[in-house]
């Protein structure tokens, strides 16, 4: 994808994150002009080392930017990039489009979606399933909700991040089904911490105990590199417990929506916000590490 080819379009990058910090140089790799804004300076900064421009509002990228990219922390902060007076709506232009990257709740999607119709620009929600590794590989699995005359405009873009993009149907449907991807991410990581305190509880040396987890046909290869992480009991973030807590108390509201019971997904969502504290700014899978203190089990065990 490297070269010209798609050099005389012009994309706005709005949250360099984890996510947004990859995405940004393989866009720019593809031959696309990027102009990135982040509310932490110095991240857009590094951004435009690697030959970003750098707006100094979600307004004024908008007002020069064909496709308009968002990929940030939460509900709140989406809004407010969207809809504040210097977000992106108010720069936005008829032949814009909107491209939501983030984890949020399937009716802020949609409401972004209908605030965003009402300018005349088309919006779609592209949430992804994968983390760092898979930004960097392009290897994203990319879930879009909206109007699919949009999403075919934005599939070349999303084609450079991910290996595949899925057209669910009408808005908020892309968050929707990152929702439910995410319920067995976060049910599995709990199930496999709970394996392992039950296994060292009773006896079995927490070595062997891994190595034999990671031969059985049960353990996913998200729960294989969980279980390294337990090896080394190092949990550098890709996926801060923070984001899968978050995500977890946003399943639960469109549970309480929809009248869908989710009792498991309720208590792993109590044992994420018990774990903050301590563990909030480490990947989800320190959840293991929360289980193993909570059972009484120390690093010298």
């Amino acid at each position: 994808m490297a070269g010209t080819k798609h050099s005389r379009q012009n994309i706005g990058f709005i949250g360099i994150g984890h996510m947004g910090s990859h995405m940004v140089p393989r866009l720019l790799h593809a031959g696309y002009h990027l102009t990135v804004y982040d509310r932490t300076a110095e991240r857009a900064q590094a951004m435009g080392q690697l030959g970003a421009l750098v707006a100094q509002t979600p307004r004024e990228l908008a007002a020069s930017c064909d496709v308009i990219i968002s990929c940030v922390t939460n509900d709140r902060a989406l809004e407010a990039v969207m809809l504040a007076p210097d977000g992106a709506l108010a720069g936005a232009h008829a032949l814009s489009a909107i491209i939501d990257m983030s984890t949020v709740a399937p009716q802020t999607s949609r409401h972004l979606f209908q605030a965003a119709k009402v300018v005349g620009v088309p919006m779609i929600d592209a949430a992804v399933s994968g983390s760092v590794p898979q930004v960097e590989q392009g290897s994203l699995v990319i879930f879009v909700g909206g109007e699919r005359q949009t999403y075919e405009r934005c599939k070349p873009i999303l084609d450079v991040l991910g290996k595949q993009s899925i057209y669910l149907g009408t808005s908020g449907k892309g968050t929707t089904m990152k929702l439910v991807v995410n319920l067995l991410l976060g049910l599995g990581r709990q199930a496999l911490a709970e394996a392992l305190v039950l296994g060292e509880k009773a006896g079995l040396e927490r070595e062997q105990l891994i190595d034999v987890l990671k031969q059985t046909a049960v353990v996913s290869p998200r729960q294989q590199a969980d279980l390294e992480h337990a090896r080394q009991r190092e949990y550098g973030a890709d996926f801060a417990l923070a984001l899968m807590s978050k995500d977890l108390q946003l399943m639960l509201n469109e549970a309480f929506e929809v009248s869908a019971p989710l009792p498991m997904t309720a208590a792993a969502q109590q044992i994420a916000a018990a774990a903050m504290p301590g563990y909030g700014e480490e990947d989800a899978s320190a959840i293991i590490q929360f289980m193993e203190a909570f059972a009484g089990i120390s690093y010298s065990s």
